[in-house]
């Protein structure tokens, strides 16, 4: 097909050139609208001389140039469509000398962003994930999460990011690649058929943006907690939690009548919360919070259930029992959810709940409804469209603008019906980090459970979780707040928010077993698919792209001391990089290659490496604030006559440090700051280190001036 006279709206007016020969690619995800499925169907490829051009879903997909292709260059086109697996290859390869070089811009929808598409050999295990759009030499692809696609550039291919950026809801990512071979992969409906997740379809649903950080009760209280446990909990987090973004207050369980079914035993509590789950609500409220309550879909009143059988799963007429959910509620009956359901859910959503924990799933589903399909089939129906279909329901009930979080094990039945999925057994998990790391934020967000800052392994856990974006949620009695192990709790708390930088799963053991949801018949301990609390990988790396600087932080949680290479974390090993450990304050040595992760310090039982490039004048190492070194805090650094200016968010009372470089002919000779007073201007370890005392929350201006001879300009 000829190209020329096409839309000039589907085309870059003009493409970098590298070397002698380059390609130019422009994939443009528009798609169709929300809740509209893309089609299982291979692109359409238009090619013209030195270009070539995709489309799908009547949308320019890519559209690419060469600087030349001359009778060396050989071209083929792979289409397999196994299982309905469509993957789609264009592939270029020379019998010359000159490589093939490729300069490559890729653009996806609104939520598309730059990943790595295929796991490595020899590679070392780090979990990546992003907030904002990396540009990780690692990176050699995009996903459209809205239309579900994968567009990336094989291996042996050698690939070059050159930047990513957010233009008009659409993002524009421009690499460059080379080799001998160079093949572009496309694959439509990738997590939904390639990854095997029937149930994923992004393009009718939305995760919360915002990533959840709060409180629980449960291991703080256990079944003992009162309503004035929760009430002094609500107290303390107000004051000491809440600046620092921690915001959901979630009671679990101990509050309700026994045994647990119908739903005034739900609804009006026990003797330990005389006031009632309404006043307890606003209560919460009041104090700045939002309220979570936790309930559990098992039955355990026998009485009630012998005299209403007609609500359960049956046999001979009588209802049936399994351990752990009780007697199994026939839930997705109308005539059951209308009566005994529904009224649990509203009940509570008109107090004002915001945010559910519905407990007991893996039971409902494994000892209920698969360990009783005959029922179903008797009835026409599988277990597997019934159980969707209770918490369709109650997610109907309790509303869209409310946050669901499924426990326990992962749902891959309920995928677009819940906000967060514990993935693991009760007790925080480091390995599911690592097992479900590509769902994370796209299929749902991971919840490896609740954090204990009183425990031995609490920056740990507080770090890996803020560094992959997960679920936060502390579990401690409040005097703990009060104690200065609530620093563990602060300096990880807003959650970045953030996406995988992997499509694929660093340890796949536990996702490549998913199928196995539709035939457990026991939830008891954990099955083959849940994921492990024991870590598989000791390494988290959080890319964090602003429109001022780009920079990464590498966290780890144990193993053996190594070095680590630049490249290794998708950085240019072409330029010098500042390394800063951000538990211990201090600048870490590095050479043009990388660093030595060294020792742990025992106090902390982790590290979070904040790396950034080395520039030749004045910059920001690291803030004091958060774990990331100013992921959160840090809106923007200028440097401006002289003077670095910069913009940060900050809480009042909570002392602000900017750890500064002073390169040679520089040297701090002032600051000022609007909102803050500056207590003190010191140097230490190389840096200096400007100490700020914030007097409001939110926006402070500060301004440090500098000496600068021509060298340091």
């Amino acid at each position: 097909m000829n190209l020329r006279g096409y839309d000039a709206r589907h085309r870059y007016s003009a493409l970098r050139a590298i070397g002698a020969i380059t390609l130019s690619i422009l994939a443009v995800g528009r798609g169709g609208a929300q809740g509209t499925p893309p089609p299982a169907a291979p692109a359409q490829v238009l090619r013209d001389g030195a270009r070539v051009m995709l489309r799908y879903e009547g949308a320019t997909i890519a559209d690419g140039t060469f600087d030349a292709l001359g009778p060396s260059v050989s071209f083929v086109s792979l289409l397999d469509s196994a299982d309905g697996r469509i993957t789609q290859v264009l592939k270029w390869t020379t019998t010359g000398t000159a490589p093939i070089r490729l300069s490559l811009h890729i653009t996806g929808g609104e939520e598309a962003f730059p990943v790595q598409a295929d796991p490595q050999p020899r590679a070392l295990p780090i979990v990546r994930h992003s907030d904002g759009l990396s540009t990780s030499q690692l990176n050699r692809a995009v996903y459209d999460r809205r239309r579900d696609w994968l567009l990336s550039v094989d291996y042996p291919a050698r690939v070059h990011v050159e930047s990513a950026e957010r233009v008009r809801g659409e993002v524009r990512v421009a690499l460059l690649a080379s080799g001998g071979e160079v093949a572009l992969r496309f694959r439509p409906r990738f997590y939904q058929r390639h990854r095997g997740l029937a149930r994923y379809e992004p393009w009718t649903y939305r995760l919360p943006r915002d990533v959840p950080a709060g409180w629980t009760s449960w291991y703080a209280y256990r079944d003992a907690v009162t309503e004035d446990d929760v009430h002094r909990v609500a107290d303390v987090m107000a004051e000491r939690l809440a600046p620092f973004g921690y915001r959901w207050l979630q009671l679990d369980d101990g509050y309700q009548q026994l045994p647990i079914g119908v739903a005034d035993h739900w609804l009006r509590p026990n003797d330990k919360f005389p006031a009632g789950m309404d006043s307890l609500a606003r209560y919460i409220t009041g104090r700045g919070l939002r309220p979570g309550i936790w309930t559990n879909v098992s039955f355990q009143d026998s009485a009630w259930s012998a005299a209403h059988a007609r609500f359960f799963v049956r046999s001979s007429d009588a209802p049936v029992w399994g351990n752990w959910i009780g007697w199994v509620l026939d839930a997705n009956a109308p005539s059951t959810y209308d009566s005994v359901v529904a009224p649990v859910y509203d009940g509570f959503r008109r107090m004002g709940y915001q945010y559910f924990k519905i407990d007991a799933l893996r039971h409902l589903r494994y000892e209920g409804f698969n360990s009783h399909a005959a029922y179903f089939a008797g009835r026409g129906t599988t277990r597997e469209r019934e159980f969707r279909g209770v918490v369709a329901r109650l997610r109907e009930t309790i509303g869209h603008d409310r946050f669901i979080l499924a426990c326990w094990g992962p749902r891959p039945e309920l995928i677009g019906l819940v906000d967060a999925m514990r993935i693991g057994d009760d007790g925080f998990g480091f390995g599911g980090l690592a097992q479900f790391n590509s769902f994370n934020n796209v299929v749902w967000r991971n919840d490896p459970d609740h954090i204990e800052i009183a425990a031995p392994d609490a920056y740990a856990a507080a770090t890996a979780t803020a560094l992959t974006g997960s679920h936060l949620m502390l579990t401690d009695k409040a005097e703990v707040y009060l104690t200065p192990r609530v620093e563990v709790a602060r300096r990880t708390a807003p959650v970045p928010s953030t996406v995988p930088q992997q499509v694929f799963d660093v340890d796949p053991s536990r996702s490549s077993q998913l199928w196995r949801a539709d035939v457990e018949v026991s939830g008891a301990g954990p099955r083959p698919l849940d994921a492990d609390q024991l870590p598989v990988t000791h390494l988290f790396q959080l890319d964090i792209a602003r429109s001022f600087e780009h920079w990464t932080v590498l966290g780890r949680t144990g193993g053996e001391d190594r070095s680590i290479h630049f490249s290794d974390l998708g950085l240019r090993d072409s330029v010098e990089h500042l390394v800063f450990e951000f538990w211990t304050h201090r600048l870490v040595p590095s050479t043009r290659a990388g660093f030595s992760l060294g020792p742990i310090d025992t106090i902390f039982r982790a590290q979070a490496f904040c790396i950034r490039e080395r520039l030749a004048r004045p910059q920001v190492v690291a803030t004091s604030r958060h774990v990331t070194c100013g992921g959160p805090d840090l809106a923007r650094t200028a440097w401006i006559d002289g003077a670095l200016v910069g913009t940060s968010e900050m809480v009042k009372g909570d002392q602000y440090i900017i750890y500064l470089t002073e390169p040679a002919g520089a040297r701090i000779v002032g600051v000022t700051a609007t909102g803050a007073a500056v207590t003190s201007v010191a140097r230490r370890g190389g840096l200096g280190i400007v100490r700020l005392d914030p007097r409001v929350n939110g926006t402070v201006e500060w301004v440090v001036r500098y000496s600068v001879d021509a060298r340091g300009r």
